[in-house]
């Protein structure tokens, strides 16, 4: 019982991360974005083949992560970002569709089969194969994102953010960069995803493409819509919560993701900014003018 409480501890961590990475996104620049599971899934294959091929301790391969998922998100960012609502939504979407069937399809990734045998992290001596030695490394590097994202949303930059968020046009006549807020707060968010997979990699010891599809990338954005769009708090709560909720619905497994749907239906209508958000909901290619 134990073992399997530090189990989901550990998941609820990365899920931590993920979910405040991608409100970066859609809560504070009022982006959207469908497709930020391929970025976890970026981060988890270059940290697992950097430490398997070229057997580097962890910080290296967490930082293989952290930029081949942020370049990623660059690369996508610079050309896409000047699109908005549905369009956007849309080619995020066929972006992770695109990055799933390379995984799929290349052979250094193990193609469906996966990758097994990534090694548990370990450096200066110390190693984390225990999950309570992993639960203190994952706690860590939580409380390292947390930290920067705060210190982040509440500077000149997040009110930036906020601003091109509530109205672009207006953040502009303003003085606002927005291309060039949208696209680092994007990179930014994808490298955080890629720390997060590189963190799971390491945990599991195994990773295939089913992982990291379109399943995940919903998930992520549940648990952001739940916890609150535009906080951080709220993005830890919506975390946990789809973290356990699982597990309160074992014995109606079939029904999990009626549960779910139903879930947001009643939060969409009640409280539309989510449990601990703020201001009206940010997802605007939701909404439709009459």
């Amino acid at each position: 019982m134990a073992a399997y409480a530090l189990h989901l501890a550990i998941l609820a961590g990365i899920y931590i991360i993920l979910t405040v990475s991608i409100n970066l996104i859609v809560g504070y620049a009022g982006q959207v974005s469908l497709g930020h599971a391929a970025f976890y899934g970026i981060g988890a294959y270059a940290s697992a083949l950097v430490s398997l091929h070229w057997h580097l301790p962890w910080p290296a391969a967490a930082l293989a992560a952290l930029l081949a998922a942020g370049l990623c998100g660059l690369a996508l960012g610079l050309p896409t970002l000047r699109l908005k609502e549905d369009y956007l939504a849309i080619v995020t979407l066929g972006f992770g569709v695109i990055v799933d069937l390379v995984f799929l399809n290349l052979d250094i990734t193990g193609g469906p089969d996966g990758l097994p045998g990534i090694p548990p992290p370990s450096f200066l001596g110390l190693s984390f194969r225990e999950p309570w030695h992993f639960l203190i490394l994952v706690v860590v590097m939580v409380a390292l994102v947390l930290g920067v994202t705060y210190r982040l949303v509440d500077s000149y930059h997040g009110r930036a953010l906020r601003a091109i968020r509530d109205h672009e046009i207006t953040a502009q006549v303003m003085g606002i960069n927005t291309p060039a807020y949208k696209i680092m707060i994007f990179t930014l968010a994808a490298a955080l995803a890629g720390l997060a997979g590189s963190l799971y990699a390491h945990y599991i010891t195994f990773i295939n493409p089913e992982t990291f599809g379109l399943h995940t990338s919903i998930l992520i954005l549940t648990m952001v819509v739940l916890g609150g769009m535009g906080s951080i708090v709220g993005s830890v709560l919506g975390a946990i919560i789809l973290t356990l909720l699982p597990e309160l619905l074992r014995e109606i497994h079939a029904y999990q993701d009626l549960v779910y749907g139903g879930l947001l239906v009643v939060l969409l209508i009640w409280r539309p900014e989510g449990l601990l958000g703020r201001g009206k909901l940010s997802l605007k290619f939701l909404q439709r003018e009459s």
